[in-house]
């Protein structure tokens, strides 16, 4: 039998989710720096695929998938491990984390967007709003440089900000999917399965590259501290907030899930700051403000029952 939380305890495991997912998008950074893009990611997900090897294991209880179920576990893997990914790492290497937390406050307001184009829901003013501020603090953070660009390895790395957080803005795409098909998948399987599950997938779709790369890159250079990074970062990408997301999202809404992407972009930012010595300037601090505000607009719920009609169902 699979543990199903109480609300409170739904709503601590999506905090805490989001606030690891906020911590690690900023720790790949220096990871981005020493291991090739491909490679960080292959490792990601062998690490993790032999974390969850006993997650594997269909529960007694568990009925067998259907070909929709299966579809959404191959899109769950492809949209929210392979592609943010790919995107989320190459994205955080040309900016910085300060700059990805911004954009990643847009989940929410992603989120319902996509619910409006792909399930045809009501979006209200309210959320247009969030859109629109969304849009001026992403606007904001292009004006803003970056303050790390003039020390980066590359001395081209200021001229690709805008690709940086082009990407970042692309992970954000995959995370909102992400959270919509989740919703769905935990209805039908438990959240270790799905944890194991689409880690599988995502070091099925990334072998092919990361053997390449492997064979040619000389591991004995690598610092000890990096391989311990790695460790912390593999294990919390793919099995601790994995988990912990569809666990909450077992007694959650997945409309009122989205008010704790909040911690994302906090975590994010904190980390940037605290850890790897970014600073924040004051337009980044602006587009900051207009972008949690955008955020708050899209979750907060507007009456007694406005979040738990936000839940989104996939046909």
């Amino acid at each position: 039998m699979s543990y199903t939380p109480s609300r409170p305890m739904g709503y601590l495991c999506l905090m805490l989710s989001m606030a690891m997912v906020g911590a690690y998008v900023a720790l790949s950074k220096p990871l981005a720096i020493v291991l090739p893009i491909f490679l960080l990611a292959w490792l990601r997900f062998g690490i993790g695929a032999l974390a969850m090897l006993r997650w594997l294991k269909k529960p007694a209880d568990e009925l067998p998938m259907s070909p929709q179920t299966r579809r959404l576990v191959f899109l769950e893997s492809f949209l929210g491990n392979f592609l943010f990914t790919l995107c989320m790492i190459t994205g955080v290497s040309m900016t910085n984390a300060v700059s990805a937390g911004v954009i990643m406050s847009a989940i929410p307001a992603v989120v319902a967007v996509l619910s409006w184009l792909i399930l045809k829901e009501k979006i209200t003013l309210r959320v247009w709003g969030a859109v629109a501020c969304g849009a001026l603090g992403i606007g904001l953070l292009s004006l803003a440089k970056n303050p790390h660009a003039e020390v980066a390895a590359s001395a081209t790395a200021g001229e690709y900000a805008w690709l940086g957080n082009l990407l970042v803005f692309g992970a954000v795409l995959c995370e909102a999917s992400y959270a919509v098909i989740g919703k769905k998948l935990t209805s039908v399987l438990t959240p270790k399965r799905i944890s194991s599950i689409i880690n599988l997938w995502g070091l099925l779709l990334m072998t092919p590259m990361g053997l390449y790369t492997a064979l040619q890159f000389d591991f004995a250079a690598v610092d000890a501290g990096i391989w311990w990074l790695l460790i912390f970062y593999a294990l919390a990408a793919s099995v601790w907030t994995v988990w912990l997301w569809m666990t909450g999202l077992k007694v959650v809404p997945a409309g009122r899930a989205g008010v704790f992407t909040v911690m994302l972009p906090v975590s994010a930012a904190l980390t940037g700051v605290l850890v790897l010595g970014e600073s924040l300037s004051l337009l980044q601090g602006a587009a900051f403000a207009i972008a949690l505000a955008g955020m708050l607009l899209a979750t907060l719920p507007g009456g007694k029952s406005a979040a738990d009609k936000t839940e989104l169902p996939l046909h």
